[in-house]
């Protein structure tokens, strides 16, 4: 292929191969029939096809085709469920083959800093091992179908507000541990055919335009072999993005763009072998694209519509079950209240809304699911095209609840509330919402809520519900999942992959969000999320991995196949899980580590496993974890690379990351010596934390008759030792230490660490 590809490339005009860099228009490659280079359609969405019909409108955000809607990455993420995504990834795959499109335009792995982000629907996690591990599943799938991915935003696109400007000021131990990471482990694991840069800039510097991200990280460190696209319209110097490593602009620049590379060519800015490297990427592929396009590809949308009913179920979490209420029987008198239970939001606004094939209504699957037993009545409760308050449908709803044994509602965030484009203000559900459940509450104490949003909302009303079940945004099948769920055809098995915070100024972006003008910091640094919250000690409405189910898990029997090892080695964790109750179920189990004592700000915990594994009632499970480097590590920006400190740390297997169950500790020894750069102001404690330096240290304290000092008050005088720069023992050697003496040590020490130093690979 490869040679095929430079006879291409050499039979190419110059214009030709500017051509190949840019769009056709809104959606298709730029074709060269001369050669037998085909156009070929790129498409948008992450949770279902948005393909537009040849009569819709010029942005395509309106008539598409049919295409089955699957809950949103909010929902699937919180399944847990890697091989359920997948799955989801395969039917997405069949569709684009059937639609004639190449690329998916998706997943969105961004970090979801703050919960007001407009786009937090379209995203998978605040933790980016849950995200990263999500998205990979998600692009093996789709690829699997012989259809690439395009892994977005790249990189720390976590608000809307002026998206297409904002600088995201991050220091580098943040952006590698937190918000590079939710990509890399999709790049590295799955090599999606493209990445999509941001509209935003990072640290300065756009990220159309970025080689730090688009090179030095997504090619030379992670391995990318795919092209990179940008996001439609974020290109702001073209040539200077070729330069950076972005292969393709999109949509099409009338040829704007084409004409600023042939002048940068012929003038010499930019050298032809850049953009022949781009052109070879985007040939590469092209014809790959081209070689698995099947002819004739049809998918079943009822299929499909199963499939996306499965994920729902899923993807809905359990919040709070007094009592025991869920499941409902089948029988007696239900009042369904709530404009959501026919008319249901079930996907997010902007760029990825789908059309669906079909779309259930949560009322009509109710009744199916009851038959004649039980007598299911319902109110509408609220208009969803407005927040006021409407007494008399309000009255109704009371009435209605007054007469039954149990009474569902349906509530959440209405589409103008998150979209693409625009950030929400605050985390409250719409005044008539809110108000439609405090008024049935003073009415049935019998009362479940089931909410549709696509991020957190706060909740000072749940006292009222005996139970609440989070339904996210679960496509279009969320009508029947639900109707499951409440009845027990299902049992819920999701868990929180975001922290619900009791109110939004817990949030640790809270004073740092949205930034001032066009620029963001992000102050709070690698404490976001659960990372925060549980450090901080600050108790969340709901913690990360938090879910409920119908039946009981419990664990134990927890071990490690090794009690110490050394940094470049692994070791196993395994632990026991038995279903205790009488529904059979899924559980998700989550490891996490705990530096107990480290030199640098950890978090108090970090998801580092997860398995979701499904019981019989009495069944008994072994789960099996494998620990590597990367899950004892930190980012030390000093040696550029990942970096595990010697000492003890913690393996903690939970629920939640609140609810740990079992816990046990492992030594781990570094291999790598951290280069010195010891200075005159460097303090006598440096030294003594250094294996290598430590005795050079104790020198220092003997020289000056320090260590004599020691039976008097050792600790003090170690203290005050520890915190003493080595420029002071010229004035303490009262003229038996000299400056030249000193350089001299310097010179000697810096030699003694660099000679030893063995940095890891990646």
């Amino acid at each position: 292929m490869n040679s095929k590809i430079q006879e291409l490339i050499s039979q190419l005009t110059l214009e030709e191969k500017a051509g190949l860099c840019s769009g056709l228009d809104f959606w298709h490659t730029k074709g060269i029939e001369r050669l037998g280079i085909p156009s070929l359609m790129v498409t948008d969405g992450p949770h279902g096809l948005r393909k537009q019909k040849k009569d819709a409108d010029h942005l395509g955000l309106h008539n598409s085709v049919p295409a089955t809607c699957f809950p949103s990455a909010a929902g699937m993420a919180a399944s847990w469920n890697r091989e359920l995504i997948g799955k989801v990834g395969e039917a997405l795959g069949k569709e684009c083959q059937a639609e004639d499109v190449a690329v998916l335009l998706g997943p969105g792995a961004n970090i979801k800093r703050s919960p007001l982000c407009g786009r937090n629907f379209e995203y998978f996690s605040e933790d980016p091992y849950l995200s990263s591990e999500m998205a990979a599943n998600h692009i093996k799938g789709v690829q699997s179908q012989g259809v690439g991915t395009s892994l977005k935003h790249f990189a720390a696109n976590n608000q809307e507000h002026r998206r297409m400007s904002v600088d995201a000021v991050i220091d580098e131990r943040t952006l590698r541990e937190i918000y590079l990471a939710s990509f890399e482990g999709a790049v590295k694991q799955s090599q999606p055919w493209s990445v999509m840069c941001s509209y935003n800039q990072v640290n300065g510097e756009y990220a159309s335009e970025n080689a730090f991200l688009l090179t030095q990280v997504l090619r030379d460190e992670w391995g990318f072999e795919g092209f990179v696209v940008s996001d439609w319209g974020a290109v702001n110097e073209r040539v200077k993005s070729l330069q950076a490593g972005l292969e393709l602009e999109m949509p099409a620049s009338a040829g704007i763009g084409d004409a600023k590379i042939v002048a940068a060519v012929k003038s010499g800015e930019l050298s032809e072998e850049t953009l022949n490297l781009a052109v070879e990427r985007m040939l590469t592929f092209i014809f790959k694209a081209a070689d698995s396009s099947k002819t004739d590809a049809v998918y079943d949308p009822a299929v499909h519509h199963v499939l996306a009913r499965k994920a729902a179920h899923e993807s809905m979490v359990l919040l709070k079950n007094e009592g025991d209420i869920l499941p409902l029987r089948k029988q007696g008198k239900i009042a369904v209240i709530g404009e959501f239970a026919k008319n249901p939001r079930y996907q997010g606004g902007g760029s990825s809304h789908v059309n669906p094939t079909t779309l259930d209504d949560a009322l009509e699957e109710m009744m199916n699911v009851t038959g004649d037993a039980a007598q299911i009545s319902y109110s509408q409760g609220y208009k969803l095209d407005s927040d006021e308050i409407d007494e008399d449908l309000v009255r109704e709803a009371k009435e209605t609840a007054a007469k039954a044994d149990v009474a569902v509602l349906f509530v959440g965030l209405p589409d103008r509330y998150e979209s693409e484009g625009y950030d929400r203000t605050h985390m409250a559900i719409p005044a008539n919402h809110h108000a439609l459940i405090e008024a049935v509450g003073e009415v049935q104490s019998n009362l479940i809520v089931i909410l549709s949003n696509g991020s957190p909302v706060e909740m000072p009303w749940i006292g009222k519900a005996k139970a609440v079940i989070e339904g996210y945004l679960g496509g279009q099948a969320f009508g029947g999942a639900a109707a499951d769920l409440l009845f027990g055809l299902a049992n819920p098995s999701g868990k929180l992959a975001e922290t619900f915070p009791v109110k939004l100024s817990d949030n640790p972006s809270f004073l740092n969000f949205p930034g001032e003008g066009d620029k963001v910091a992000y102050k709070e640094g690698v404490f976001i999320g659960y990372r925060y919250y549980d450090t901080k000690e600050i108790e969340p409405l709901f913690p990360f991995g938090f879910g409920l189910s119908y039946t009981h898990f419990e664990y134990s029997n927890l071990r490690i196949d090794k009690s110490a090892i050394k940094d470049n080695e692994t070791v196993t964790v395994q632990v026991s899980v038995k279903n205790t109750g009488n529904y059979a179920g899924k559980e998700i189990v989550q490891l996490y580590v705990r530096d107990v004592q480290s030199s640098v700000n950890r978090p108090q915990k970090e998801l580092k496993g997860f398995q979701k594994i499904e019981l019989q009632p009495g069944e008994q499970q072994t789960v099996t974890f494998v620990l590597d480097q990367r899950a004892f590590a930190y980012y030390n920006v000093q040696i550029g690379d990942w970096h595990v400190e010697t000492g003890a740390f913690d393996i903690l297997i939970g629920k939640s990351s609140r609810n740990i169950d079992l816990r046990t500790t492992i030594e781990v020894e570094s291999t790598v010596t951290l280069p010195g750069t010891y200075t005159r102001n460097s303090l006598i404690g440096d030294l003594m934390a250094n294996p290598l330096t430590v005795d050079k240290a104790k020198e220092f304290i003997g020289k000056f008759g320090f260590d004599a000092l020691l039976g008097d008050n050792p600790d003090m005088l170690m203290a005050m030792m520890r915190y003493m720069p080595l420029r002071a023992m010229i004035g303490f050697g009262q003229g038996q230490y000299s400056e030249e003496m000193l350089a001299e040590d310097l010179n000697n020490l810096n030699a003694i660490s660099e000679r030893k130093v063995n940095v890891s690979t990646r």
